[in-house]
């Protein structure tokens, strides 16, 4: 008995949970967009950080949202976790990876910056450094055949 039915049944599991993070991620970033053309404070479970933070100059990078940079890039990670093959899984890694970085230094820019914290924002960021850990995951382990 050979191990690759056990390493694509591992490749299907960590696909799947990476699906479902994009599509909660969508959610996330989609409400954040939405908040931000409507104008409207986002709801924050404790204080006004989310609010603050929306409304900061960091909020924009060359006059787009960050919030609709955060849903693009989900929306591409989603479509590149359903391209079957090594390109799918490079695409996804190298999307979760870019993701996860901006994210960290948005993370920072709230802390050392901004002097708030924003829990839609650090829920967008556990969900993409989990996208990063799991795509890079599915690269590493699989094989260049697949």
């Amino acid at each position: 008995m050979t191990a690759a039915p056990a390493v694509a049944d591992a490749d299907r599991s960590l696909r799947v949970a990476a699906i479902v993070l994009a599509v909660i991620g969508i959610g996330v970033a989609g409400y954040l967009t939405y908040v931000h053309y409507r104008g409207i404070a986002p709801i924050c479970a404790v204080g006004h950080g989310c609010e603050k933070v929306q409304s900061s100059e960091w909020s924009k990078l060359a006059g787009v949202p960050v919030a609709l940079l955060g849903l693009i890039g989900y929306i591409g990670i989603l479509a590149a976790l359903l391209v079957p093959g090594e390109n799918g899984r490079m695409a996804a890694a190298l999307l979760a990876l870019v993701g996860a970085g901006f994210s960290a230094y948005l993370t920072y820019r709230e802390i050392f910056t901004i002097h708030a914290i924003c829990q839609w924002c650090v829920a967008s960021a556990i969900i993409l450094a989990a996208l990063a850990v799991i795509t890079v995951t599915r690269l590493v382990r699989a094989g260049p055949e697949d």
